[in-house]
């Protein structure tokens, strides 16, 4: 137990049936960047494959749920078997503005890697877990204090990733993109909507070359009714497909760009800034007013590309790592 500021005592326990409504509520003043509703919630924690009620910790002061941390380690794989033993996960912790100061934070933490020691965990990252993770890492400008605190219990930044956002209002497809797009498609080049059989290449090309979440999310999307016409498919002159770029993969969020690759081979023929345009393109037409994603390397192709579209970055997230003694 550890004394909050105003002298009550916070008691850590896990997860149980009735936290949820008051366990969202808390979240959302103690995490304002980064609020949830109810049903988000439930989709990415309560009904996540690998979700275990002991390893999210409450935080309570009588009745009043005044923080939580949330551990996770895979019992169901993502791909194949593999179950990456020896690896956990902090996806998210935070503790009420009014109990802050007085060690819940801490106990918080330490109770959440003591459930993945006992799981048999030895490295520990915040906050990427896939596939459902709330953010890529911590946001230090916006929860200062929680970068102290991850970093007296052993975190270290491992690279940071950035969030970036364009606005549509103003976006046409430039002029040199469309002469491009007609270039090479009298090369024989074929860019559109896949077919129900195209997904099928797509799902092993994103899968087997880039991410297999992105596998997954291509899958779970369309499975659960997002319209294919949300991507754009790449083929080459042979008929192989290439590349892709698609946008409302994630929770049907219309705006949310992304996943999106070009074949290694492929890259420097002006396919990446195609398949961009083109799915930046149909965003519009579909009436969004921008595009963002979470994720990605400011220094990379892939963000220097989104810089030279005109993004700009919005949020940076630093990705830790924790080595369990």
């Amino acid at each position: 137990m550890n004394r909050g500021v105003d002298g009550a005592m916070a008691t850590v326990r896990e997860f149980r049936v009735g936290d949820g409504e008051r366990l969202v509520e808390a979240w959302r003043r103690s995490l304002p960047y980064d609020p949830v509703t109810p049903q988000r919630f439930r989709n990415l924690v309560l009904l996540d494959v690998n979700f275990d009620p002991a390893g999210l910790r409450v935080a309570v002061d009588g009745d009043a749920i005044v923080g939580a941390a949330y551990a996770v380690r895979r019992t169901t794989a993502m791909v194949g078997a593999d179950l990456e033993p020896g690896m956990g996960w902090l996806p998210f912790f935070f503790v009420t503005p009014e109990a802050r100061g007085g060690g819940v934070g801490a106990a918080l933490l330490d109770s959440a890697l003591d459930f993945l020691r006992g799981h048999g965990v030895s490295t520990v990252e915040f906050a990427g877990y896939t596939p459902n993770y709330i953010a890529p890492g911590l946001d230090a400008a916006a929860y200062p204090e929680a970068l102290k605190l991850l970093q007296r219990k052993g975190f270290n930044t491992r690279y940071e990733a950035v969030a970036m956002d364009r606005s549509l209002v103003d976006y046409t497809l430039p002029d040199e993109i469309r002469a491009r797009v007609a270039a090479l498609t009298a090369e024989g080049y074929r860019f559109g909507t896949p077919s129900d059989d195209d997904l099928v290449d797509l799902v092993e090309l994103a899968g087997v070359h880039f991410n297999p979440d992105w596998a997954r999310a291509i899958r779970e999307c369309v499975s659960a009714g997002t319209p294919t016409d949300r991507i754009v498919c790449a083929h080459e002159p042979g008929g192989a497909l290439v590349g892709w770029a698609q946008h409302e993969a994630y929770e049907g969020v219309t705006e949310r760009f992304g996943p999106f690759g070009v074949l290694e081979a492929r890259r420097g023929t002006g396919l990446g800034k195609i398949l961009l345009h083109l799915t930046l393109e149909r965003m519009r037409a579909l009436g969004a007013h921008s595009a963002w994603f979470l994720w990605t390397g400011e220094k990379s192709a892939a963000g220097q590309l989104y810089l030279k579209t005109g993004f700009q970055v919005t949020r940076r997230f630093q990705v830790m790592r924790a080595e369990l003694s």
